[in-house]
């Protein structure tokens, strides 16, 4: 039987990653995520690696379950609870892995410091197996409204989940030596948060653009929105037409630009109703479209027609790409459809004498997509998206906090045009400056500053990436060196 020690143990576990799936969007408790990582700590002091692996996974179902419970909405209905119980035990074997290696990094010296990067490490692995990744629930993720949330200019996501982490597992080693002042580095995460707050700057640097986001809306149907194409895209020409008409009459000045949202409709090289809808409109527009067997956003010019387009890079694993067959059959209706093609090059479109950066719904939860985008010019960020399928739940204000982060990380701009909300204009700095509701049409009007600057984040992105990965490893292999060291000067003596 479990003593009850480790009952107590488990049981803080539990509450640990409880509270850091409530520091996440739509709540702005950020700040649960640090004595989140604290109370992890405490439950690590002194154990082995066996059972640290078994605290961490308790810890990450514990926080998954409910980040993802917008999975058994979408599923559930059809497929039971398994696809959410199977992903979300899945995603918490990563933290189980990583936390096995945390008694040995705890002999080093600023051992706290070590195991934030192992924790950041299985958020880098996450999202590179298997099939591609699943990068949801990064830690970064839900900091976007805290000052943590600021070190993504510098570092990007890796840099503000490690500090996030560090800073909660460095209060937990320090409060025992509150006397010894000099122990107090567990603080400079936060001070450097604070410190970074200039960094972020919001100004125009090359002129603004005016652009508007149309909401066509979708009906709450779950999965019967794969055979809802033609609604969705009547939605769309309809409430265009009621943007064009809200122009001529003054009631909305005009766009440099509009956008549509991910999958709004099914088009092909030659669309003669989607041309005399954005002819009649007047303005330069992103379709969201799928077409020639790929997720593509398509330049659109009145009088023109369809011009360059870019296709999604990362497809969601089990809907737009179908792995394992046979076994897919069991948790995903889309086994039997063919999967898309993915892209291959940056997401950059130029159009309305702007450059645009774009990344397609769950592209913005992978680091490279839109910094890719800002490091070839992009002077704005556009994210189309489809939450339709998820309801009501959490899973579209999760995906916005991803965006606002991006908007931080990059110093740009971002746009996001979600088919059923929550579409939204965002600051560089991360703010919502306009936003609309969910299941309802609308359009959204707003002004947004070009800026060309390139973030910290963004020039060496991928090298932090880099760096933080080595450094976990290297921790590691010092810690195993040092301990065969111990051992053996302890059988010679």
């Amino acid at each position: 039987m479990p003593r009850r020690a480790d009952l107590v143990r488990y049981g803080a576990a539990a509450l640990a990653g409880g509270a850091l799936a409530l520091s996440f969007p739509p709540r702005t408790m950020w700040w649960l995520a640090v004595p989140a990582f604290a109370v992890l700590w405490l439950t690590l002091k002194d154990v082995r690696g066996r059972r640290a692996a078994g605290l961490g996974f308790v810890f990450g179902l514990a926080f998954f379950l409910p980040h993802l419970w917008w999975i058994q909405h979408f599923l559930g209905d059809q497929f039971g609870p398994w696809p959410w119980l199977v992903l979300s035990a899945l995603m918490a074997l990563f933290v189980c892995v990583v936390m096995a290696f945390v008694p040995l990094v705890a002999r080093l010296p600023a051992a706290p410091v070590w195991a934030a990067l192992l924790f950041v490490l299985q958020e880098t692995a996450r999202g590179l197996i298997p099939f591609n990744g699943f990068p949801w629930g990064r830690v970064a993720f839900g900091q976007v409204d805290g000052p943590f949330g600021r070190l993504a200019a510098v570092g990007g996501a890796p840099l503000v989940t490690f500090a996030v982490v560090v800073t909660g597992f460095g209060f937990a080693a320090w409060l025992p030596h509150l006397r010894q002042w000099w122990r107090g580095w567990a603080l400079l995460p936060v001070v450097a948060a604070l410190v970074a707050g200039p960094l972020v700057i919001v100004d125009a640097q090359n002129g603004q653009r005016t652009v508007a986001v149309v909401q066509g809306n979708a009906p709450d149907i779950g999965l019967d929105l794969l055979t809802a194409g033609d609604t969705l895209r009547a939605n769309h020409l309809r409430k265009t037409a009621e943007l064009a008409g809200k122009i001529r009459d003054g009631s909305l000045p005009r766009p440099d630009l509009v956008v549509w949202p991910e999958s709004a409709t099914r088009t092909r090289d030659n669309d003669p109703v989607l041309d005399a809808a954005i002819t009649d409109l007047g303005v330069p527009t992103l379709v969201s479209a799928l077409r020639n067997g790929q997720n593509a956003i398509i330049t659109w010019l009145p009088g023109s027609g369809a011009g360059k387009s870019y296709a999604k890079q990362e497809l969601v694993p089990f809907a737009e790409h179908i792995p394992l067959r046979d076994l897919a059959r069991l948790v995903t209706p889309f086994a039997d459809q063919a999967d898309l093609d993915a892209g291959t090059e940056p997401g950059v479109l130029d159009i309305a004498d702007t450059r645009v950066g774009v990344g397609i719904c769950y592209e913005v939860a992978y680091d490279y997509v839109l910094r890719e985008s800002a490091a070839e010019g992009a002077q704005v960020l556009v994210v189309p998206t489809n939450n339709a399928w998820y309801g009501r739940g959490e899973m579209t204000y999760q995906q916005l906090g991803m965006a606002r982060l991006r908007a931080i990380e990059h110093g740009r701009a971002v746009v996001v045009a979600a088919i059923s909300g929550v579409s939204a204009v965002v600051r560089p700095d991360g703010s919502v400056v306009r936003s609309t509701g969910m299941f309802t049409d609308d359009l959204l009007v707003d002004t947004v500053p070009l800026r060309t600057e390139l973030t910290f984040a963004t020039r060496f992105g991928s090298a932090i990436h880099v760096v933080f990965t080595a450094a976990a490893f290297a921790a590691c292999l010092f810690a195993l060196w040092s301990r065969r060291r111990a051992v053996t000067s302890e059988q010679r003596d």
